[in-house]
């Protein structure tokens, strides 16, 4: 578990980057932060690893405080996942993905056949193994950004903007691979982004934050689509936006769940996994993005 208590952080010259934020993040939880510029989220994921330290307040691991602990030792067993990979140009892919592992002492035979394997579990051609970070894509570079945090077996993973720099259609498919890679690895997730549809897709638990880390609502994408706490929460949410506002329609014996502007947004499957015949049950599930937001309005053809 990983608990901010708290915590504030003040920077010479009267900056207030965290006014007083607490939270509490469950074992095997991916949490998202979410916010502007100025919202702290940054300031808050590196506290985690002491890359910044609180003005006042304690961030604790598994109730162990984090200022007491060695800076080093704590990065390295820590997995880090930055915006546009990080990676060191004049070393391999499969050099990059070892690096932590090898400062931990991990022998760099066994160390290089851990990194083939990973390379294989984020959906890297073992062609590239030898390559250096200037010949890959951008989400090739930030594959094996996320294979050197999971290098070492963390038991937690800091993701700060990991996917920012790469298209929309990369950041896609990066987003579904972490998706599947959490439901196989069950790691503790702190996720920064600006992006509140990525967060609501990564994260079994979000956190808006205002400017200073002050916190707007917490909860799951589905609580905070339901009942936005403010009118902050729901604008920056886009609650009243034409793809966060769902009905049914019944189409040739179908449940479809159209939006505001009368797009298909997907179809209506049961809980076991079947389309519905056009008489969905309370807590079927809607196929499609944004079904998390589906209202109970119904429109019949």
């Amino acid at each position: 578990m990983i608990g901010f208590e708290n915590v504030r952080k003040e920077y010479p010259g009267g900056t207030v980057a965290v006014e007083d934020f607490s939270l509490e993040i469950a074992s095997h939880e991916a949490v998202a932060l979410v916010g502007t510029s100025g919202s702290g989220k940054t300031t808050l994921m590196r506290m985690i690893n002491r890359m910044v330290d609180p003005t006042a307040g304690r961030v604790h691991i598994d109730d162990e405080d984090v200022a007491a602990m060695d800076p080093v030792v704590l990065r390295r067993s820590i997995g880090y996942v930055m915006q546009a990979s990080g990676l060191l140009p004049h070393r391999t892919v499969l050099d990059n993905i070892t690096t932590v592992p090898v400062l931990r002492g991990t022998a760099k035979g066994e160390a290089r056949e851990r990194a083939r394997t990973l390379m294989d579990t984020v959906g890297l051609d073992p062609d590239l193994a030898d390559r250096y970070p200037a010949q890959l894509s951008g989400g090739q570079q930030q594959r094996v950004g996320v294979a050197r945090g999971l290098a070492a077996d963390p038991n937690i993973l800091l993701m700060d903007e990991p996917f920012g720099a790469v298209d929309p259609i990369v950041r896609d498919e990066l987003q579904g691979e972490l998706q599947r890679l959490q439901r196989e690895l069950r790691k503790t997730i702190v996720f920064v982004t600006h992006d509140i549809d990525e967060a609501f897709r990564i994260g079994d638990r979000v956190a808006i934050l205002r400017p200073g880390g002050r916190i707007a609502q917490v909860g799951t994408p589905q609580e905070i689509l339901a009942d936005p706490t403010d009118d902050f929460v729901a604008s920056f949410v886009g609650a009243d936006r034409g793809a966060r506002t769902l009905h049914v329609e019944h189409v040739d014996g179908r449940d479809v769940v159209v939006d505001a502007d009368g797009r298909a947004a997907g179809v209506l499957a049961g809980a076991d996994g079947r389309l519905g015949d056009g008489g969905a049950a309370d807590g079927d599930a809607a196929a499609g993005p944004g079904a998390e937001a589906l209202a109970t309005e119904e429109r019949p053809r």
